[in-house]
């Protein structure tokens, strides 16, 4: 295992693996759990160092085991931090500094820009005047989060499980379920499922696209569950929809969340798992609404409502170059400029694959469900 751990450099900040099997998925999900843990401690006693201090160096050279020489040298790439708890030290990984800045009730872009020693100062002072636990994720020989040590801050819901719910679900309930892909970086870990064989799920939504002169081929329902344990995502079901002979994935726009705290449960995970085939129809009607509204100007609208919804430029511009090129000037149903939107997932699939950038990518895109979007139709030049 320390082999394969250190030949396939799991312990790196910008590790990230992508996956075509559900089996393999989730083994991969069950060995991180193995090597990772949760630890409790005072966060008075938690204190913080630059990781090229003195004291750290000397630590590290009298450790037995060589596996932390390029677990430091990657921490010198990127946060250049190491935490102290109980007199042994441990790299802090860039996943970790949002955690850590929360619980020390620090912000601001100039802690950006301070030396890492000035930082680590800075931390320390915040730290000893905190009465709360802290509840410390270590995985992979560096720490990953520092999280509120109380439930109601933050309750540990363990990724293997979560993902062994959610395909129990979808074993029993849309059995003839396929694997759609998976990926796992520190951040984040990210499935997609295709719902075949679900005729009657989408039949009132195949009708009504056949009423308004839409395309119906390719369509399938789809799920992605995603989830954290360093605060970038809850346990989150995302109903969507595939359409067309690409498989391009329509975010439906209204997910079953549930966060990390106020006692969060695997139960509760299960009750939001039996709201999921009722989402679907309250997530098709926003779509059936956007098929309703004709937009005059809908290049317009589409890059109104793309930095509305926080798409960056570059790809905006992109994505409406690439609409314009196939709709000119006519004027198009909304439904139809949101297909074009998704289009911003792709390209940014395309540019950087990493799993927690597309996840926010898909939830951005979803906002634009409940836009009012004939705020955005509008005449003349549009300027970002």
């Amino acid at each position: 295992k320390v082999e394969a751990f250190m030949n396939e450099k799991v312990f790196k900040d910008q590790y990230q693996k992508s996956f075509l099997e559900e089996e393999e998925f989730i083994a991969f999900l069950q060995e991180r759990e193995e090597n990772s843990a949760w630890q409790r401690e005072k966060s008075s006693e938690i204190r913080f160092l630059a990781a090229d201090d003195q004291k750290v160096t000397m630590f590290m050279e009298n450790e037995e085991n060589h596996e932390m020489q390029p677990i430091m040298e990657d921490t010198l790439e990127h946060t250049r931090l190491v935490l102290k708890v109980q007199d042994s030290f441990y790299p802090v990984r860039s996943c970790a500094v949002r955690t850590i800045l929360d619980r020390a009730r620090v912000s601001g872009n100039a802690l950006n820009k301070v030396e890492k020693t000035v930082l680590a100062k800075i931390l320390n002072y915040c730290m000893e005047v905190a009465s709360e636990e802290a509840l410390l994720r270590f995985c992979e020989k560096k720490i990953s989060a520092v999280h509120g040590g109380d439930p109601l801050d933050y309750a540990v819901l363990e990724m293997p499980e979560l993902f062994r719910k959610t395909v129990e679900y979808l074993q029993t309930n849309f059995p003839g379920y396929t694997f759609a892909g998976a990926s796992y970086d520190h951040s984040v870990a990210t499935a997609l499922w295709e719902l075949s064989n679900e005729t009657d799920l989408l039949q009132e939504y195949r009708e009504l696209l056949k009423k308004h002169h839409l395309p119906t081929d390719g369509l399938k329902a789809g799920l992605r569950l995603t989830t954290s344990d360093v605060g970038y995502s809850g346990a989150n079901l995302y109903p969507l929809l595939f359409v067309g002979s690409g498989a391009k994935i329509l975010p439906l726009g209204s997910p079953l969340k549930l966060e990390h705290k106020n006692g969060a449960s695997l139960e509760k995970f299960d009750s939001q798992l039996n709201l999921l085939y009722a989402q679907y129809g309250k997530a098709l009607s926003n779509l059936e609404k956007m098929m309703s509204l004709i937009l005059l100007h809908p290049v317009n609208a589409m890059l109104g409502v793309m930095k509305r919804i926080g798409i960056p430029k570059k790809i905006a511009m992109e994505v409406a170059e690439n609409f314009q090129q196939q709709n000119g000037e006519r004027c198009c149903l909304a439904y139809e400029v949101y297909l074009g939107i998704t289009e911003a997932e792709h390209i940014l699939m395309r540019d950087e694959p990493e799993g927690a950038k597309i996840v926010k990518m898909e939830e951005n895109i979803a906002r634009a469900v409940h836009i009012r979007w004939k705020d955005y139709d509008l005449a003349g030049e549009m300027k970002w």
